[in-house]
């Protein structure tokens, strides 16, 4: 095996990037995620300490720029990559051809691109950026809309990721009509679905099919439990926070954030396995237990304000939702995925062990910073602190997807 590793190693070649959905999507993605955390920490030490560096405001304001990049560009390539390739398998459909997917990752790529060069100062490359991204969501879109027309049955879970990306998509579109002139009001739009229309649902739907499945596999007497009524539940009380948000109805929120909490409780512990389980598996549910935290800190802030008006705990229930929820599940998910599509056994490397265990300390760093009496510097050093835990886990996946399958097996 040491010996097949090392040839695979030697032909590197960045055309095998085209063998496969995920092999291109999570290596753009993998190099979105530097790209974007590398502009996001330097603007953040600017904003602290511009005496060390300086850096303009850019229009649109920075921090918009970072919830539309992180959700729209960065997040959506790695679901892009995850979806092209198990859409197929899922309905019992032949594996797309490259015309299927190229596009969606030249267009995701090249728009986070033109998007952080707007940000440092090129006049026209946040319109660019937003064109050229929309146009590869609404490719992709299109893609997996015509898996699922194909379909004879009905893969809900499929259905239940396409809807999640069709409110993405009205998100995207809401930015594009912000950035061309419209209301700020269409920017705030924008980061909001993304956020509960499509991210959220988007990672719960996968979850609920996925994460029973991988146990069910590797620990021994494990049921499987996925109700499509429980699904169905998540699904309603997303929506209902989405629109107390889009209503600025905070004082409301903790009606579907309480619900929300009840909901993925009672999925973390029936999903939770029993007795030996392999590392691999471990992770994805202690990434998973970031989302009732997350719900506990949501309902708890809507609460505060409903009966003081004070706007408690700031961004921290974001930050247990995207750095704890989003970041942990990313990094198990990605990783267990690369390990299977390339012929590799299924544990965890010590790359995507240090990637994992560091984001839990980032994650507790970003929420307890809105406590602190200077958050600023722990919002400078949570983000520098993405790049430090996820640098050597990127440099591995990049190898891997350069490199041919080491059992010698096509894709």
């Amino acid at each position: 095996m040491h010996d097949v590793a090392s040839q695979a190693r030697a032909g590197a070649s960045p055309r095998l990037l085209l063998q496969a959905p995920h092999r291109m999507m999570f290596f753009i993605g993998a190099g979105n995620l530097l790209l974007a955390m590398a502009w996001w920490a330097a603007w953040l030490v600017s904003t602290r300490w511009p005496d060390v560096l300086r850096m303009a405001q850019p229009t649109p304001y920075a921090g918009w720029l970072h919830a539309i990049v992180m959700q729209y560009q960065v997040l959506a390539s790695f679901i892009f990559g995850f979806l092209l390739t198990v859409f197929p398998r899922w309905m019992g459909l032949p594996e797309l051809r490259r015309a299927r997917y190229v596009p969606v990752g030249v267009g995701l790529f090249g728009g986070q691109l033109a998007t952080l060069l707007g940000a440092c100062g090129w006049s026209a490359g946040i319109e660019v950026g937003v064109v050229s991204t929309l146009a590869g969501w609404l490719y992709a879109i299109a893609t997996l809309a015509w898996l699922v027309m194909r379909e004879r049955g009905a893969t809900w879970h499929a259905r239940s990721c396409l809807a999640a990306l069709s409110l993405g998509g009205v998100g995207l579109v809401a930015w594009t009509a912000f950035v061309f002139g419209a209301s700020p009001i269409w920017a705030f739009v924008a980061i909001k679905v993304g956020t509960f229309g499509f991210l959220l649902p988007m990672y719960v739907t996968v979850a609920h099919r996925m994460f029973p499945f991988f146990a069910s596999n590797v620990v021994a007497g494990y049921v499987p439990w996925r109700p499509l009524g429980l699904l169905a539940a998540t699904w309603t009380l997303v929506v209902l926070h989405l629109t107390l948000e889009l209503l600025h109805a905070y004082a409301w929120l903790w009606v579907a954030d309480l619900g929300l909490l009840a909901c993925t409780l009672v999925m973390c512990v029936r999903w939770w396995p029993i007795g030996p389980q392999p590392a691999l598996l471990r992770v994805l549910f202690i990434g998973f237990a970031w989302l009732p935290i997350t719900f506990v800190l949501y309902a708890a802030q809507s609460i505060v304000y409903a009966t003081t008006g004070a706007f408690a705990l700031g961004r921290a229930p974001a930050h247990a939702l995207f750095i704890g929820f989003f970041g942990s599940v990313l990094v198990a998910m990605v990783t267990r995925v690369t390990q299977g599509h390339s012929g590799r056994p299924l544990r965890m490397p010590a790359a995507a062990w240090f990637a994992f265990c560091a984001l839990q300390v980032i994650a507790v760093v970003r929420v307890a910073a809105e406590l602190s009496a200077d958050p600023m510097r722990w919002h400078a050093v949570a983000a520098i602190g993405w790049i430090v835990a996820l640098a050597p886990w990127i440099a591995r996946l990049g190898r891997i997807y350069l490199t041919a399958r080491i059992d010698g097996k096509p894709g």
